[in-house]
């Protein structure tokens, strides 16, 4: 006997690669006859597990026809079978009448609402959509109002209660009302504990019920059945929405859900109401929404690390450099990040779900290039100033005739570098001399005096004291004496 996995195999080599019998079963190490037998197969049967005869076989309609009679214990209907002959033991007894015994099914009582009175809220799970370079858990936040069963849906990458209470105010925009209580599950954003039938709701939920006024109600544990217009909500979503639509970008699942929404949810005719929740929503009675929204954001401190950055859903984000290993105060909504030094927000970031990514402003980092090319800037200007002792002296001369004395500066140490610094030393003493302030005039005399001309050519002073130091001889005037010229007019 062979088990599904080979079976798949078979077919697969049958019908997808085209090969042969004997083929087949020289790739799956299997007899001949068992792959003709299985290549005949149009779906897979597993052998019938043989049923081993039982002490109770005798006695199995008598055991169902008591259970129908009264509900007895197995207890009971073991001491009855043992008067008439069994003679097997209390443990097949047992676990037969788990089998065969009717399961109560519970009654419920339905419930009714007035227009505007609750929507019951909850989570649903939708599996997993790629985010950037990663996957995220995708969840979905529903509110369906009781009277109307009208419902708002919204797609989120986090149950956390920024989260929770965004979609609790994107829920009440939607209906533009808000009802007079809400109904939700023991979910720790809504519900911290429950003893003793008290119920500890979280200080945050009261806060945004409070705000908008309304009133929070908790089910009790395990009694789906108390918000059983959500959870048949939650059955819908993905029965009818999710189903078969593929999940490849979270960006376009929340527009594809609202004209779901819009033109298939809540225009539907409902089966129990016989009415689309659309037109019974004309008579919900909710009351008016706070003229201002409720900041949804969590605060809590974060710490900075050494190089300004704070670490959020795996991210990292920068903050103004100064702040590095310091502690600020972080806002986290479900779409944005705000970072507080006290009350001063220095940065702010759009929230992000991809993973290992870092996301730095250009603002942060500024200073901190800025005081490393100053920095670099006075390093270069010290080697320029230990060149010779007339190098600061030059530099203010390159201030007052050139524009960008620095780049000048960069270009005569590089030079140094190039050429030597007792080089390059004697020829900004030159320059002096010639009063010629340019990196291009440093360089030029360097280069001459590297390479010397091959032929002797005019003479060229390089300085104006040498110009005191020549011997000239004395002019010879008797040339210009005409009695001594050969070109002078004889004599008459």
């Amino acid at each position: 006997m062979i088990d599904y996995q080979t079976y798949c195999q078979i077919r697969h080599l049958l019908t997808e690669k085209k090969l042969g019998l004997r083929q087949i079963a020289r790739e799956l190490k299997l007899g001949l006859n068992t792959v003709r037998k299985w290549a005949r197969q149009e779906s897979f049967k597993p052998a019938a597990i043989p049923q081993r005869p039982s002490k109770l076989d005798p006695f199995k309609g008598d055991i169902v026809r008591l259970l129908e009679q009264h509900a007895y214990s197995a207890q009971q209907i073991f001491q009855q079978l043992k008067e008439r002959g069994f003679q097997g033991r209390y443990t097949i007894i047992k676990d037969f009448v788990r089998q065969v015994r009717p399961k109560p099914q519970p009654a419920f009582l339905t419930l009714h609402f007035a227009p505007g009175e609750c929507a019951q809220v909850d989570w649903g799970c939708a599996g997993s959509v790629p985010v950037g370079s990663t996957q995220r858990r995708l969840s979905f936040f529903i509110m369906v109002l009781a009277f109307s069963r009208k419902m708002y849906l919204e797609f989120t990458l986090a149950e956390t209660m920024e989260h929770f209470l965004s979609c609790h105010q994107h829920a009440f925009e939607y209906f533009n009302g808000v009802v007079r209580q809400v109904w939700v599950d023991n979910c720790k954003v809504a519900v911290l504990s429950r003893a003793a039938g008290s119920i500890t709701f979280n200080p945050r939920y009261l806060d945004f019920a409070n705000h908008h006024g309304f009133q929070i109600r908790a089910c009790g544990p395990s009694q789906p059945q108390e918000k059983g217009r959500v959870e048949n909500g939650v059955g819908y979503v993905k029965k009818n929405f999710l189903h078969g639509l593929p999940l490849t970008d979270f960006q376009a699942v929340n527009p594809a859900a609202r004209y779901w929404l819009d033109t298939v949810a809540n225009v539907r005719v409902h089966g129990q109401t016989q009415k689309t929740p659309q037109e019974l929503f004309a008579q919900e009675k909710l009351n008016p929404m706070h003229p201002l929204p409720y900041e949804s954001a969590v605060v809590g401190a974060i710490r900075v690390n050494s190089q300004f950055r704070i670490v959020v859903d795996g991210n990292r984000y920068s903050v103004p450099c100064q702040y590095a290993s310091s502690q600020l105060t972080l806002k986290r909504f479900a779409d944005r990040l705000l970072v507080y030094d006290q009350e001063k927000l220095v940065a702010e970031h759009v929230r992000r779900y991809d993973r290992n990514q870092d996301y730095e402003l250009p603002d942060h980092v500024a200073p901190l290039l800025l005081h490393r090319k100053r920095a670099r800037e006075q390093k270069l200007f010290l080697r320029f100033l230990a060149l010779c002792p007339k190098a600061d002296d030059y530099y203010k001369q390159l201030e007052q005739r050139r524009l960008n004395p620095k780049h000048h500066v960069q270009k005569i140490v590089a030079l140094s570098d190039l050429y030597g610094i007792e080089a390059v030393a004697r020829a900004m003493e030159d320059a002096f001399t010639y009063q010629a302030f340019s990196c291009e005039y440093i360089a030029n005399i360097l280069q001459q005096r590297q390479h010397p001309p091959t032929e002797p050519g005019a003479l060229h002073l390089t300085r104006q004291q040498d110009l005191l130091e020549l011997d000239l001889p004395a002019p010879d005037l008797s040339i210009y004496d005409s009695k001594n010229h050969p070109d002078s007019p004889t004599p008459l």
